[in-house]
């Protein structure tokens, strides 16, 4: 089955794992956990297994580690 094949223009249920991610309920797009933005499945690269968030694009990635305080030179 294509993946973009009877899913129309909703949006997907990803469980986010290492270096993959699984598809739960099938969809075209994730939403950006800090932009908003939707994400086509084929373009998506960032996420966070842990907080289970996709991200558009690497510095939205950088701002949710950040905003979670998981980055080595941040104190907690």
């Amino acid at each position: 089955m294509n993946l973009f094949e009877g899913n129309g223009n909703r949006e997907a249920k990803i469980r986010y794992l290492d270096a993959d991610f699984q598809i739960l309920s099938p969809g075209s797009y994730v939403i950006c956990a800090m932009t908003g933005k939707r994400i086509p499945l084929d373009e998506l690269r960032y996420w966070s297994v842990a907080r289970q968030e996709p991200y558009a694009d690497v510095v939205s990635s950088l701002e949710a580690d950040k905003r979670a305080g998981v980055l080595p030179n941040q104190k907690r």
